[in-house]
């Protein structure tokens, strides 16, 4: 059965992606097209891949009541120096020294966890404690220097682009393909989840407005594998983030852990008289953040070719940012892993956009600042708005 959707229910659920459009069309017509040449696109990718890896796991602290980790840009800095130390210092392998730093950050996530979820400290507490101790901690590992360059075998596993085994000189075209099969597995999901709630009664969007969602979404899709082709085709690191993505949209989705999330969010009273452990809710969302903090911390390593203290400096807020901006609910319970990717896009735009444009640092922070603030006051009275109507 197919659901009618008023003009203001659409405007209101794509609100951010209207919002994504105009930046970049804004950013686009400033910058007299820099903005959109194939090195820069690319730059998008590889510049903020840290903020989706990031927000994708800041996500669930989130879901589960409004929470935040302040400690993951010191948490990256940390993984990242006891990895340059390993491998610059002591000249070890880079597989066992990324199994370390893997190891690194699920033990901080399981140590900030246990806290948290088990003895009930405060998140805020405990992960701005958090922020202040690792950072600590890669200064003393590092000792205040800079530890360059790193080994070509590991900077190959983010830094390098997939091959195009056509050789077509000045477009990849393996990379255009892959957009395409991208868009084709995409539509016939889309087909597929809607064709299976019909089936089973439930009410489904109009198939007008999911066919042009689909057309505008696959547009896009094969506009930025374009653009990509055109430079070096698809980067590693571009790889490594759509992995997470996909890994981590089945889990929020599909899952039954993950539909926990969002239940301990809505109600946590209820979710635990269900029967439910939210102590261990808690403790997940927390382990899984050390765990893509590490990850972040690879990938950062990797495109800075070096540890240093500096490092992750402001990761947190670029995190939480990208989170409120794409949806997540500021009271928990609410949000989705592509309006998180949304989020980190928008914030990503904005980072690219000002700084071709070269304007001041901190104006940028102001303008991510004031867009931050905007984005939860809009969650906010939406709120206020729908328990005045109910």
């Amino acid at each position: 059965m197919e659901k009618k959707i008023s003009f203001s229910e659409i405007l209101k659920k794509y609100t951010m992606v209207i919002v994504l459009v105009l930046v970049v069309i804004m950013f686009a017509v400033n910058t007299k097209g820099v903005m959109l040449l194939p090195q820069n696109v690319n730059n998008l990718v590889a510049q903020n891949a840290y903020v989706f890896i990031l927000a994708t796991g800041m996500l669930f602290c989130i879901l589960t009541g409004g929470n935040i980790d302040l400690s993951v840009g010191s948490v990256v800095c940390f993984v990242a120096a006891v990895g340059g130390k390993m491998m610059v210092l002591n000249s070890m392998n880079p597989y066992l020294t990324m199994l370390v730093m893997l190891i690194t950050g699920i033990a901080i996530g399981a140590w900030q966890g246990f806290w948290i979820a088990y003895v009930r400290i405060p998140p805020f507490i405990v992960t701005l404690a958090g922020m202040l101790a690792f950072r600590g901690l890669s200064n003393v590992v590092l000792q205040g220097q800079t530890l360059a360059p790193m080994p070509d075998s590991y900077l190959a596993l983010f830094n390098n682009y997939i091959p195009d085994p056509f050789g077509k000189e000045g477009f990849n075209l393996i990379c255009f393909v892959v957009g395409i099969i991208v868009c084709i597995v995409y539509v016939l999901l889309v087909l597929k989840n809607r064709a299976d709630r019909v089936k089973k009664g439930y009410s489904v969007d109009p198939f007008g407005g999911v066919a042009i969602k689909m057309i505008l979404i696959c547009v896009v899709i094969l506009a930025f594998m374009f653009r990509l082709a055109q430079y070096k085709g698809i980067p590693n690191s571009l790889i490594w983030v759509a992995v997470i993505i996909a890994i981590y949209t089945y889990i929020a989705s599909k899952t039954t852990t993950g539909r926990y999330f969002y239940a301990v969010g809505g109600n946590e009273k209820a979710t635990k008289l269900s029967g439910i452990n939210t102590n261990k809710v808690y403790f997940l969302a927390y382990l899984n953040m050390g765990l893509l903090a590490a990850i972040a911390g690879m990938v950062t390593m990797a495109r800075l070719n070096s540890s240093n203290p500096q490092a992750g400096t402001n990761f947190e807020m670029d995190a939480i940012g990208a989170c409120f901006i794409g949806g997540a609910s500021a009271y928990g319970g609410t949000g989705t892993v592509p309006g998180v990717i949304i989020g980190a896009l928008l914030m990503g735009v904005l980072n690219l956009g000002m700084s071709i444009m070269g304007i001041d640092q901190n104006l940028q922070k102001v303008v991510k600042g004031l867009v931050l603030l905007a984005a939860v006051i809009f969650d906010v009275v939406s709120k206020r708005k729908s328990f005045i109507v109910k």
